[in-house]
């Protein structure tokens, strides 16, 4: 197998893009994109693949620089026109650590305690170290808007969005019960991260390589959201209307990106809080060429290479699915490919750059790169 990607002349064109997903523009071949993408898979094309030095993030201000410019090629190579980049400004949620067993992985796995949260009671909520944005460093995020290659833009996003922060503050268990039990503290904390990221927005929307807002914020599993529709329009959706209201008033798109199965809420993200394109997508919820079908005269649709594909699929799978994708939903538009969710260290970077090989090549048909 024969793979064309890196690319040794990368032609970023970020507004292309952007053009592409709000429907200004139609190319059959449609562009890149990813949620994330892990060290683990990015650390061996780096090394490998561009030949240069890998540099892990140990704190010093030198050793971020160039982790980022590492962030900057890797992305620009690979062919996608826009670095994704989200950093959290510091909200301590309580995690519980376990070893990563995907392979040649060292680093721990921090997941939710769905029990017990940092915040369940008033005396917790009046107590908890709220962290402020004026006291986080935008260092990163303002390096690689100075550093990006001509024609390269910027998705950025605060790490984690409402809804995802306040079921790990009370908890998964602690938020459904204080739904019932005390739902003017579920307002009180929902307000107050929603307001602590109106402020972090702010600052994202200052930087002039911004292209589109894109957040993540997990609402759903495989059969239905995580809370009723109903508590998702009091506690999450206005603060979702809120920041793509912002983002609108600067003239960019707001992309959603939100797990499992939120078909009850669809209508309320395109009509009420005004999203420009959504993703994340599972087969075993609706294949993304379904949710096309449906809303995609509508909103702009994002990824949707299904990871159990990217995961335990040959490299010729992928390619074959990948084009699968490119010909159905890149030919009807306003399209772009990539995962469904993000790409995890446990997927086979052969499997990966079989994905973006076959985008890149397909997009080099269309624009004669």
């Amino acid at each position: 197998m024969t793979l064309h990607v890196p690319l040794a002349n990368p032609q970023p064109d970020a507004q292309r893009f952007i053009d592409i997903l709000m429907g200004r523009v139609y190319e059959p071949a449609p562009p890149l994109v990813e949620y994330l993408v892990d060290d683990v898979i990015m650390r061996p094309i780096v090394t490998e693949l561009l030949g240069r030095e890998w540099v892990d993030l140990d704190g010093s201000r030198e050793a971020e620089k160039a982790y980022l410019d590492n962030f900057i090629e890797f992305w620009c190579r690979m062919g996608y026109d826009c670095v994704r980049f989200e950093r959290n400004m510091g909200f301590d949620v309580g995690t519980i650590l376990a070893d990563d067993t995907a392979p040649n992985v060292t680093k721990q796995r921090a997941w939710m305690d769905e029990h017990h949260g940092r915040i369940q009671s008033w005396e917790d909520f009046e107590s908890y170290p709220w962290p402020r944005p004026e006291d986080f460093d935008f260092f990163a995020y303002e390096y690689l808007n100075e550093h990006l290659p001509e024609g390269m833009g910027l998705l950025v996003s605060h790490a984690g969005g409402v809804f995802e922060h306040l079921s790990q503050l009370m908890s998964y268990e602690g938020l459904c019960l204080a739904i019932y039990d005390d739902p003017v503290l579920v307002r009180a904390i929902s307000d107050r991260l929603g307001e602590l990221m109106v402020h972090y927005y702010e600052h994202l929307l200052d930087l002039d390589r911004v292209v589109a807002i894109f957040p993540g914020d997990d609402m759903g599993f495989r059969t239905g959201t995580l809370v009723s529709p109903d508590d998702l329009r009091k506690y999450a959706l206005p603060w979702h209307k809120r920041f793509a209201a912002m983002t609108h008033e600067r003239g960019l798109p707001y992309f959603l990106h939100s797990c499992g199965n939120v078909e009850a809420i669809m209508k309320d993200f395109i009509e009420d809080v005004g999203i420009d394109g959504k993703h994340s997508f599972e087969d075993a919820i609706i294949p993304v060429e379904d949710f096309q079908a449906k809303y995609g005269d509508r909103i702009a649709v994002l990824g949707g290479l299904d990871v159990d594909t990217l995961a335990a699929s040959s490299p010729d799978e992928v390619r074959q699915r990948t084009r699968q994708l490119i010909e159905v939903c890149g030919g009807r538009g306003r399209y772009a490919i990539g995962s469904g969710n993000s790409i995890p260290s446990y997927i086979p970077v052969e499997n990966y750059l079989a994905m973006v090989d076959e985008a890149v090549a397909a997009r080099q048909g269309v624009i004669g790169g």
